[in-house]
């Protein structure tokens, strides 16, 4: 069973990215504030889910969350900075437009820029440890596979409505036959 809270007696938000190891499209980062009651029979890191989970999770996440963000950087803003400061700039921008503001992060991971005037709690598989890192788990990824099956029907060849940008070895002999599209990411090795 996941843990409902890091500290009590703070309003609290869960953080997770998704889409790091990927070759194409953004990578994207979910803020989540659960009530401190708040459990879910099934609510778990979005890894161990199937996509119906999480799905129904989603919605469920967005109807009884005190307040929750999703945001993402570019694949061209993670050429320029490169994906671990993107991830970071993700999770700093759920946060900023988190309607309700936490007086504590806890992110997943093991390391984290800190966000200006908030602390933070590193959780090495935090989503699979605290509810509100695993909601935020889900819709980030929830977001971005919905966005890379759009962006893949402009790009069909390169399979993306079930690798979702990932480097399997459809993608990579697309990337091999055609080139890399406008979404890739070209810092990272393609091939």
């Amino acid at each position: 069973m996941l843990k409902s809270y890091y500290n009590a007696d703070v309003v609290e938000a869960g953080l997770d990215e998704v889409g790091r190891g990927c070759l194409a499209g953004p990578v994207v980062a979910a803020a989540v504030i659960l009530p401190r009651d708040y459990t879910h029979p099934i609510l778990n890191d979005s890894k161990q889910l199937t996509r119906n989970q999480r799905d129904m999770l989603r919605e469920d996440i967005k109807r009884e969350a005190i307040a929750w963000a999703v945001a993402e950087v570019s694949h061209e803003d993670i050429d320029k900075i490169n994906i671990l400061k993107a991830s970071f700039l993700a999770m700093h921008r759920a946060v900023d437009v988190l309607p309700t503001k936490p007086e504590h992060l806890l992110v997943d991971g093991n390391r984290f820029v800190p966000y200006p005037m908030i602390p933070h709690t590193c959780i090495v598989k935090g989503d699979a440890h605290y509810l509100s890192i695993a909601a935020a788990s889900i819709l980030a990824k929830t977001y971005r596979d919905e966005l890379m099956e759009q962006l893949g029907l402009e790009y069909p060849a390169y399979g993306w409505a079930k690798n979702v940008g990932y480097p399997t070895a459809v993608h990579r002999e697309a990337i091999r036959q055609f080139g890399p599209t406008k979404y890739h990411r070209m810092s990272f090795r393609l091939i």
